[in-house]
């Protein structure tokens, strides 16, 4: 790709480090980097030869500080269409929604992965629809880390919940598969608060975004002089939790020495920090994540076998949300009650076009990436409920007439089909299955409120499950 050819990337940040990585990355992606140091050289550049080829800015917070929602006013007032993305270490909801109302077309909370920083400016410029930039912002939003706080009604969901929570009274090793963004980490916080150890620690180590010389120590811990850099003695993550829980995510990326180490711990019990002469017993519940399925690494000879074994003696497979979107209503009232708690921002409704669009969407990036959409669009409503228009960027992906969309009969958003495919009525007791699974989910299992929304006493609501073949926990 020629100079002429590539895309132009502002970076307004003064710290060389940051500026260097980015323009590695930026490079990889097609785009020749400028570099702006404060923003009165920032708002110079717009007017240069150079500022009218940008295609995008990257924006750090700690340049002009307290003024960075104006900079961003005075660049979107100069250049109404130019993309800016804004890095901070900020995660106050306030600041989010201030600047993305000045104009920020993403907010991204730092420290950032690589790959997310180029998801976001990739989505920036061009009709893809926002992954889960967001996402470090509002997984911080308040939530139960409990079963009951867990929506959703579809039969492969409320079975995954069955079985976490029956195994949540045990002591055994879990592994949790789905895809990125489906739910797993609040899985595993509901599973440790309703498990006997829930008063011991919890911690969640993501293998993916720890260095990999770094994995191990992190694990195991280190005596003071193991390693070049080991000036002090540090406690694994294993020995950390003892008594409690430890869980492991995007445990499919564990490096293959590091694979055969854990299984040894297993299945002695104890840890060996690394340059120490002795163990320590240890009693941990371990509750691995994964993205990928690991008998399919396993097959590839990717994944040991016996710890495979070790860490799947109960296996729970989350669906991803393209699989569950009779779950998207209740989720999305559920996202909107806690966005709207947020400074700056309101609760919402959302209407039932609205939900046709998130419902025809297939969200590669699940239920985080649907949060983070919601949280997007709620930032610009000025009405009182989200509608289709509040949505442009699913609208452009899906089509301009819309009609695939738009064509989703709304029973099918809220989780009860009424009609069969070829357009007949369906026989009345599978709707009633449907309406009982539908209450099971939306009141998440309290069978008295369940009757109670359903006009129906709790004797007649359980013959009906027994009638109709229904586990309470589906």
């Amino acid at each position: 790709m020629s100079e002429q050819e590539q895309r132009l990337l502002m970076l307004i940040d003064d710290e060389p480090a940051q500026c260097q990585l980015i323009s590695a990355l930026a490079s990889r992606e097609g785009w020749r980097m400028i570099n702006a140091r404060d923003a009165e050289t920032a708002i110079a550049t717009l007017g240069t030869k150079q500022g009218m080829q940008l295609g995008a800015i990257i924006l750090d917070h700690w340049v002009p500080g307290d003024d960075a929602c104006t900079l961003i006013s005075e660049i979107k007032s100069r250049r109404p269409a130019l993309p800016i993305l804004m890095l901070t270490t900020s995660a106050s909801p306030l600041l989010a929604v201030e600047a993305m109302r000045a104009g920020a077309t993403d907010y991204l909370v730092k420290p950032v992965s690589p790959d997310r920083l180029m998801q976001a400016l990739r989505a920036a410029t061009t009709r893809e629809a926002p992954r889960d930039e967001l996402a470090p912002l509002t997984e911080k939003m308040p939530s139960p880390a409990d079963f009951d706080s867990m929506v959703g009604a579809t039969p492969n969901f409320r079975k995954a919940l069955a079985v976490a929570a029956k195994a949540a009274r045990g002591h055994a090793p879990v592994l949790i598969e789905g895809e990125s963004g489906s739910g797993k980490e609040m899985l595993v916080r509901a599973m440790h608060a309703a498990s006997s150890r829930s008063k011991s620690p919890l911690r969640i180590v993501n293998i993916g975004g720890t260095p990999v010389s770094s994995i191990e120590s992190v694990l195991f811990g280190h005596e003071k002089g193991a390693f070049p850099g080991a000036f002090d003695n540090q406690i694994g993550a294993l020995q950390h939790c003892d008594g409690g829980t430890l869980s492991l995510d995007e445990i499919d990326r564990l490096p293959p020495d590091i694979q055969e180490r854990l299984l040894e711990s297993i299945q002695r019990g104890d840890v060996r920090p690394i340059g120490a002469r002795h163990s320590f017993k240890i009693n941990v519940r371990l509750i691995a994540q994964s993205d990928q399925p690991l008998a399919e690494l396993v097959d590839a000879k990717l994944f040991m076998p016996e710890l495979a074994d070790a860490l799947g003696s109960i296996t729970i497979e989350l669906p991803a949300l393209r699989e569950r979107t009779g779950d998207i209503p209740a989720l999305c009232r559920q996202f909107l009650t806690r966005i709207g708690d947020q400074p700056g921002l309101r609760e919402l409704g959302i209407t039932d076009g609205a939900l046709s669009i998130l419902a025809a969407y297939d969200w590669p990036g699940n239920v985080r990436q649907l949060q983070a959409v919601l949280f997007r669009a709620a930032v610009f409503c000025d009405g009182d409920a989200l509608t289709v228009s509040d949505f442009p960027q699913l609208l452009n992906i899906l089509g301009p007439d819309n009609s695939t969309a738009l064509s989703i009969p709304i029973q099918e958003s809220v989780g009860v089909m009424l009609y069969t495919n070829d357009g007949n009525l369906r026989p009345l007791e599978e709707i009633e299955a449907d309406v009982i699974r539908l209450a099971i989910g939306l009141y998440r299992g309290r069978m008295t409120e369940v009757a109670r929304r359903l006009g129906i006493g709790r004797s007649t609501l359980y013959r009906k499950l027994s009638e109709l073949g229904i586990d309470n926990a589906a």
